[in-house]
Formats: C-alpha cells, sequence, structure tokens
C-alpha cells in the first residue's frame, strides 16, 4: 500500500452529465468530504466533470501534478452503458491500460449468472478496470470499484459507482477500513455557537482577531437570518491534533476566546 505523506491531500471528482447538469443533486461530495476530513485527511477540493475522458484525464493530471493528493476519490461512470468511461480515464491518466480483471469479472459474472443473464460485452465491459488496480466488491449493485495504487507518486486513486447507497455501501465495507491503515494520525474536533442580532459583517473583526491567535483552528461564520433585519450567525470552529483530548482543549479554547471577545465589543447580541 502507497505509503502516506506528510500533507495529506485528497481531492473528489464526481463525475456524469447528470451531476454537471443539475439533474442530480450532488450528495456523494458531501459525504465523502466529510468521511475522509474525520479520517484526517486535507480535502483540498472537489470538482464535478461531465463524461469526458479527455476532461476527465486532463484534471486528474493536473490534481496530481498541483496538489500531490494522498487520496483521488471518483464516483460515477462506472456502469454498462456508452458514457461509463470514467476507468478509462483513470488509465488514460496514469497510463496504466485498462485490462481484464479476474477478480471484477469473477464478480460481475456471478450476479449475472445468479439472476439467470448472460455476459455481454456491455455487463464484461464493468470488469476492465486499470493495469494494476484491486477491484471494490459493490454488495448493492453490479459494477465493481476499483483501487489503483501509484506507488512512484505515493497516491491512490480509488474509483466508486455514483448511486449513493452503493457508494456508501462500498466505502463503509471496504474502502474506509483500508483508509483506517494509512490515515494521518489526527483528531478532529468542532464546536459551533449561534449569535443572533448581529450583523456578519460586524462579527468579521472579531473573527479575524481570533483567527489572528488561533491560526491552528479554522473559523466560519454562516448566516441563518437577514444581515439587518433579523441577523442569526452560526460560527463554526474546527481543529485537528494528534490526540482527540488535545483537539477537544484547543477548538473549546478558541469557542471561550470568541464569547470573550465578543462580550468585550460592547455590541448588542445573544448567543443560544
Amino acid at each position: 500500500m502507497a505509503q502516506i505523506k506528510e500533507v495529506s491531500n485528497a481531492f473528489i471528482f464526481t463525475l456524469g452529465n447528470e451531476v454537471v447538469h443539475g439533474r442530480v443533486v450532488n450528495t456523494n461530495a458531501a459525504y465523502l468530504g466529510r468521511r475522509l476530513v474525520l479520517l484526517g485527511f486535507n480535502v483540498v477540493g472537489n470538482i464535478s466533470l461531465i463524461d469526458d475522458v479527455d476532461i476527465i484525464s486532463h484534471f486528474i493530471k493536473l490534481v496530481i501534478n498541483r496538489f500531490s493528493p494522498v487520496i483521488i476519490i471518483t464516483t460515477g461512470g462506472l456502469g454498462p452503458t456508452y458514457d461509463d468511461r470514467t476507468l478509462e480515464a483513470v488509465a488514460l491518466a496514469t497510463n496504466n491500460p485498462l485490462e481484464l480483471n479476474e477478480e471484477a469479472l469473477k464478480e460481475v459474472r456471478r450476479k449475472y449468472e445468479e439472476a439467470g443473464l448472460e455476459m455481454t460485452r456491455e455487463r464484461l465491459k464493468m470488469a476492465y478496470l486499470p493495469r494494476g488496480a484491486k477491484a471494490i466488491s459493490n454488495p448493492v449493485g453490479t459494477a465493481p470499484g476499483s483501487w489503483l495504487e501509484l506507488p512512484n507518486l505515493k497516491s491512490i486513486i480509488i474509483s466508486l459507482p455514483g448511486v449513493p447507497k452503493e457508494l456508501t455501501a462500498m466505502w463503509e465495507k471496504w474502502v474506509e477500513p483500508k483508509l483506517l491503515e494509512i490515515a494521518p494520525k489526527k483528531y478532529l474536533a468542532e464546536a459551533r455557537i449561534k449569535v443572533v442580532g448581529l450583523p456578519e459583517s460586524s462579527l468579521a473583526p472579531i473573527i479575524a482577531k481570533l483567527v489572528k491567535k488561533y491560526e491552528d483552528v479554522y473559523v466560519k461564520s454562516h448566516p441563518k437570518g437577514h444581515e439587518v433585519r433579523e441577523p442569526v450567525i452560526e460560527v463554526y470552529l474546527m481543529t485537528c491534533s494528534t490526540t482527540k483530548e488535545l483537539a477537544t482543549r484547543r477548538v473549546n479554547e478558541a469557542k471561550e476566546e470568541l464569547i470573550n471577545l465578543l462580550n468585550r465589543s460592547g455590541m448588542k447580541f445573544r448567543i443560544i
């Protein structure tokens, strides 16, 4: 398995015309981003692209060259139809041509034979993975996923179906347990407060002071009401450390300092 890098970047690709064109809500990006962050990875970004081999391969190479990610996740485009071409793009981007994968073939064939269906060209297509890839079993659907290690880059490209229930099942049963073996030894802690009656523009300089003092804590304000008429701001704080206790202590310190800064501001507000 590829060794983890000091900076554990991750990047997500959610692929498919239906996602880019807004016909399907992109829940996969939210799910994967959250799971990767909780594992300690630094999620640099996520991008949605249409089912175009050249475009997808171009952006995969761009992300590899620019961010040197430990983990790249792709979702969508693993099925039997003409536009399911994600693994072609991965193969092109990594110079690992598609090959018939015996493990994937065994799984695909078994599922169709159990249903009394013969193997067709379209069904066989789902058993082709980039050279050197491991098949990821799909307990819900038909198309296997792909786990492709790139030792020279110390990176792993993980390709999963776009159907959320398939992706979730494969992630929880197979992918995440494997990632736990190489995940950064970081622990995440979070805190939130809700500030009522204070516009975000008034809160902004206070948050700027907090961030300057707690550079290791991520702070983000989220407006929940109207900026002028009924301002409600949820402030989210997050940090990572080598232990859960240290992370929790640090984020709570930042939260208390934020409350102190607000109290010393002289402005009218409520915290709920």
